[in-house]
């Protein structure tokens, strides 16, 4: 995977792939992004124009729903065959998820299927007990470092 900076981001928001088990609670969600983007070093700036992506089998999570809500920031559920069509640029396969959901990861894929076709993972699958998370950069955010 190729280093992405905050400078590497030229406009676009960065795409907020998320999972969880069923009753996970929306602070355990929300305190996993805001670590996610401090560990990818990404200015507020990037923060505010997140989205949140999440597999549209969890649309009835209410741990999500409240986690936007606390983020202030949009959340887009994923149907399963773009979730699918994402499988072959995700970096982190889970045999157990894969046997749970048919998917090997869960929030790499979300988080590149809503950033759409040629977006990197800009931080791989994080998690905690109850959630993880992953964040994805569009194509069209991506560049060279700038000179």
């Amino acid at each position: 995977m190729d280093r992405l900076t905050p400078d590497s981001l030229l406009f676009g928001p960065v795409f907020v792939g998320l999972g969880c088990r069923r009753g996970c609670g929306w602070e355990e969600i929300a305190g996993l992004v805001a670590a996610a983007f401090d560990e990818a070093a990404q200015p507020d700036a990037a923060r505010q124009l997140a989205a949140l992506a999440a597999p549209a089998m969890k649309a009835d999570e209410a741990g999500l729903a409240e986690a936007a809500r606390a983020l202030g920031l949009p959340l887009r559920f994923i149907e399963e065959e773009a979730m699918l069509a994402a499988q072959d640029r995700v970096h982190t396969r889970s045999s157990t998820v894969l046997a749970a959901v048919g998917l090997a990861s869960v929030a790499e894929a979300a988080a590149l299927a809503a950033a759409g076709p040629g977006s990197r993972l800009l931080l791989p699958r994080r998690s905690t007990p109850r959630a993880t998370v992953a964040l994805a950069l569009p194509a069209v955010a991506l560049s060279e470092s700038r000179s």
